[in-house]
């Protein structure tokens, strides 16, 4: 029999439930039993034809929405020329109009890619450009942190135990803290980007001699959205370039205008020296992106590749994707649309116990759940509950951290369906008080 974590779903959802329970991997995370038919734009309907509002993207994946018309008419285009072209081994114009493409996107000095499959992939390139450039060893990453569950990224993964059980042993690498302003031990901002930056640099003083690179997320997502200090950016940057250490920038949730930025670290006037894209960058195609300058991508030929980098659908989605968020101007809706729901959102933790703190920027939002404001004791419970009442009434939101609900829906939300979709999380918030 099959738990259900929420309500019991549908005569339809229960027997494909029921069936996937036989066959698929136990290994993977259910939030609740929620079975997809079809989405379109900002709506997702499950197998028993139920209705619901996305604030979830597919975990930041369809920031152009669901079943984008250009997307679709590119891939369908495609389909007609070839699926895969063995990119890796041949040459191909798709592959190359995307990334002269991206490349308009990103800052100057990023002007060579590796083309993949997934944010994992591209961080497990970074991982290895990182020691190929250096020819060092070790790594420096964040507690916490996600970069992916490949044995390279998962030696820097640290977000949640289970992610590591029984997998050792890793690669070298040291983790240190990742500043989380509402649950820090000081007052000041500037003070625990002080005490991180110091933690940080004796590491690397420790192992510059041997340090290929440091793994950084401009707003840790799988963690809990949590947004650093400016402060604490600006002196991670300072302390690469002050002991010459690649600064490699995971942008693979927090990319694609998600923060109204193209790259989230440009939020923080900061430049990296390797960055990791997937994600939204296909519209819902897989796709990887490694990029770094020509310089630092400076590795032999066969020192690197993979079977399906440079897929033509793919690139086709990414071409589509990259061109119709430039067209409808959707890192400025990000901000807009982002900015609004921000607001609203704390005016409602002013007004219920349980929302502890609220924090983003553009549309990467993160509502940490509490038992109480004093106490800050983690409100797993009521989270998971507000997850569950939410999706009852029609609303896709997902969690992320230890009590943490991560707000990322598609680019295109207007000011209506954010409405819709807040007053939705806030009736959730209201039963689950009054359980």
């Amino acid at each position: 029999m099959v738990k259900y974590i929420c309500r019991k779903p549908g005569k339809k959802s229960v027997r494909i439930i029921l069936r996937d329970s036989k066959i698929i991997s136990s290994s993977y995370s259910r939030e609740y039993s929620f079975v997809f038919k079809r989405g379109k734009g900002m709506h997702l309907w499950d197998v028993d034809n139920r209705k619901y509002l996305d604030f979830a993207a597919s975990v930041a994946v369809n920031s152009v929405g669901h079943c984008n018309n250009d997307v679709i008419n590119a891939v369908k285009k495609q389909l007609n020329y070839g699926l895969h072209c063995a990119f890796p081994d041949f040459y191909a114009e798709l592959p190359v109009l995307f990334v002269e493409n991206l490349l308009k996107f990103v800052p100057k000095h990023l002007n060579n890619a590796f083309l993949s499959n997934s944010g994992t992939e591209s961080v497990e390139c970074a991982l290895k450009l990182a020691k190929w450039h250096t020819n060092k060893k070790w790594l420096i990453a964040f507690n916490p942190c996600f970069h992916g569950r490949s044995m390279g990224s998962l030696s820097m993964t640290n977000s949640k135990p289970v992610q590591r059980e029984r997998f050792a042993p890793f690669l070298p690498v040291r983790h240190v803290p990742y500043p989380y302003p509402y649950r820090s031990k000081f007052h000041d901002e500037d003070d625990l980007s002080n005490y991180c930056l110091k933690v940080l640099e004796k590491n690397v003083k420790d192992l510059r001699k041997d340090l290929a690179g440091i793994f950084f997320e401009p707003i840790s997502g799988e963690g809990g959205y949590i947004v650093p200090p400016k402060s604490f950016v600006k002196g991670l940057k300072e302390i690469c370039d002050k002991y010459n250490v690649l600064l490699c920038d995971d942008e693979v949730q927090s990319g694609c205008y998600r923060t109204g930025k193209f790259l989230a670290i440009e939020n923080f006037n900061v430049k990296a020296d390797i960055v990791c894209l997937s994600k939204a960058i296909g519209g819902g195609v897989p796709l990887g992106v490694t990029l770094a300058n020509k310089k630092t991508m400076n590795w032999v030929p066969g020192s690197q590749s993979n079977t399906f980098g440079g897929n033509l659908l793919a690139c086709a989605g990414g071409i589509a994707t990259l061109n119709y968020i430039k067209k409808h101007r959707l890192g400025e809706n990000a901000v807009k649309i982002g900015n609004y729901m921000l607001k609203r959102l704390n005016e409602m933790k002013e007004k219920y116990e349980i929302i502890g703190d609220v924090r983003g920027i553009g549309l990467m939002i993160g509502v940490e759940i509490v038992k109480n404001k004093h106490t800050k004791e983690y409100g797993i419970k009521e989270r998971n509950n507000i997850l569950c009442r939410a999706n009852e009434k029609g609303l896709i939101l997902i969690p992320a951290g230890k009590s943490v609900i991560r707000i990322c829906p598609p680019l295109i939300i207007n000011k209506r369906q954010a409405d819709n979709g807040l007053d939705i999380f806030e009736d959730a918030v209201k039963d689950t008080i009054k359980k």
